[in-house]
């Protein structure tokens, strides 16, 4: 073994919450797209934040040479943030690579010959969930899964049902506490200053609650298809694809009680409370629909019934939010890539003016603010109201961590607070579960550069309608403002 893969092996270094760091990093899929976009660029920022110095290894079957995934971790930065000299070339000393069949028992072997005395690897599967059980079994089969950690991507499971089987897999080599599976929305910052707003101002708790909330509405808009992922798409569909992690995850962190404290099992007890208050979907109440021109993209069925569009309304079954209609629309080809919270308050009890409601506008992507609507009297003789919006805006985010920094620092710290729990896994899937098959529901098309099929109004109707985000602003630093004039996020149906 190579002085590299050895050095700061033996030592049994503890993070501050007294979990073993992890003193190995494994990736399978190294030679994949994800590592190419995501893992690179976050190994190598990890590095500059001094957060990774321990021996890294790919694995992939790929036919290559390690000189040939260095280069693939070169271009990698170069298109994807920028090369730093000195840790890059910190990240190729710490590399290593195995190209070797996931199926054959000798993979594993190498690998356990690389990580040598490691006692605490971290293996990530960035790679297609069918292969998931074989990885799992190969690494528990060669000793590799003693005292380790596994990261998982999403999706887990297509539903319900095979969700349970690969908890079973998992837990058959590894305990729940050594899993961290990975939703990457919940490393973003924006949806990180989400939970923080909510519980770190006074303000906030006593009109967090039916008696104030009118509605609570969530838009995951994304002006672009599928980007050449047709195969992908095919087999998950706007539902698996967003609503029934990233968006519930959202909902999760919008409706859930406080947490006891800042302990991770004390806040993930919570998102599961709030996904176990949600009934299962009613095809009633869900409203699917396919841009025109999908099934001509490559892979992509001729007569295929997948949604890339889809909208839900629900309520909680909570003391808190009981009565309290909660939306969420997700699709692609829509006017702007953006993603918004609304949570629209009712309006005062005051007859002799006009008025509109007040609210709280949350731009979570691809800017961040935070925003809250207000009516004062609009210059003049008379009592007219003019809305306003009290921001805090966030445009320049160049020290953010990357989520895949963040959630890989944290699962190599054995931190799991932003990591996803099975049993949260298993209640999100028994929300969307009724409303999965092709044909539960209808199918409507929509023409690209529109909001979706108008069908889905309805769901709006009694509320005002759907509120649309606007495109994103660019450049600009951090800062407060009040918007004197009729702001242009002013929600669509003008309460």
């Amino acid at each position: 073994m190579s002085a590299t893969l050895t050095a700061g092996v033996s030592e049994q270094r503890r993070s501050p919450k007294g979990a073993a760091l992890s003193d190995a990093l494994v990736f399978f899929g190294a030679t994949g797209d994800l590592a190419y976009k995501q893992i690179f660029p976050s190994l190598q920022q990890m590095i500059r934040r001094g957060n990774l110095n321990v021996p890294v290894i790919g694995v992939a079957k790929a036919g290559w040479t390690i000189e040939q995934l260095r280069e693939r971790a070169r271009d990698s930065l170069e298109k994807h943030g920028g090369v730093d000299k000195a840790a890059f070339a910190k990240l190729m000393e710490l590399l290593n690579y195995i190209d070797g069949d996931y199926r054959d028992p000798a993979t594993f072997t190498k690998l356990g010959q690389l990580l040598g005395k490691a006692q605490v690897p971290t293996h990530y599967l960035a790679i297609p969930p069918s292969m998931f059980p074989t990885v799992v079994e190969g690494l528990g089969a060669a000793g590799c899964a003693k005292n380790a950690r596994v990261i998982l991507e999403k999706p887990f499971g297509r539903d319900l049902a095979s969700a349970q089987e690969l908890d079973a897999t998992l837990h058959a080599v590894f305990p729940e506490s050594s899993v961290f599976r990975i939703d990457h929305y919940l490393g973003k910052e924006e949806v990180e200053n989400l939970l923080f707003f909510r519980f770190a101002n006074t303000f906030l708790e006593p009109i967090w609650n039916r008696n104030y909330v009118e509605s609570v509405q969530i838009t995951m808009a994304e002006s672009f298809g599928v980007a050449g992922r047709g195969k992908f798409y095919e087999e998950a569909g706007a539902i698996r694809d967003v609503l029934q992690n990233h968006l519930l995850q959202v909902v999760a962190f919008l409706a859930m009680e406080p947490p006891t404290s800042m302990y991770p099992e004390s806040l993930r007890d919570e998102q599961v409370r709030v996904f176990r208050t949600i009934p299962p979907l009613e095809p009633a109440n869900v409203v699917r629909g396919q841009f025109e021109g999908y099934r001509k993209i490559r892979d992509v069925s001729p007569d295929s019934k997948v949604e890339t569009f889809a909208a839900v309304r629900f309520e909680i079954d909570s003391w808190r939010w009981d009565g309290v209609p909660f939306l969420i629309r997700a699709g692609k080809c829509l006017p702007v890539t953006a993603t918004e919270v609304l949570v629209k308050l009712k309006p005062p009890p005051l007859r002799r003016f006009p008025t509109q409601n007040n609210y709280f506008r949350f731009r979570l992507g691809p800017d961040f603010s935070i925003n809250l609507g207000a009516q004062i009297k609009r210059p003049g003789p008379e009592m007219v109201p003019m809305p306003v919006e009290l921001s805090a805006v966030q445009l320049d985010l160049g020290d953010e961590l990357m989520p895949y920094e963040r959630l890989l620092t944290d699962a190599m710290r054995g931190d799991p607070l932003l990591f996803v729990r099975q049993d949260a896994v298993e209640a999100a899937w028994a929300i969307v579960d009724p409303i999965l098959g092709p044909d539960t529901t209808r199918l409507y098309p929509y023409p690209c550069g529109s909001w979706g099929p108008s069908e889905a109004d309805r769901l709006a109707e009694d509320i005002g309608g759907w509120h649309s985000p606007e495109p994103s602003v660019q450049g600009g630093t951090s800062h407060f403002m009040w918007r004197y004039d009729e702001p242009e996020h002013t929600p669509k149906d003008g309460s």
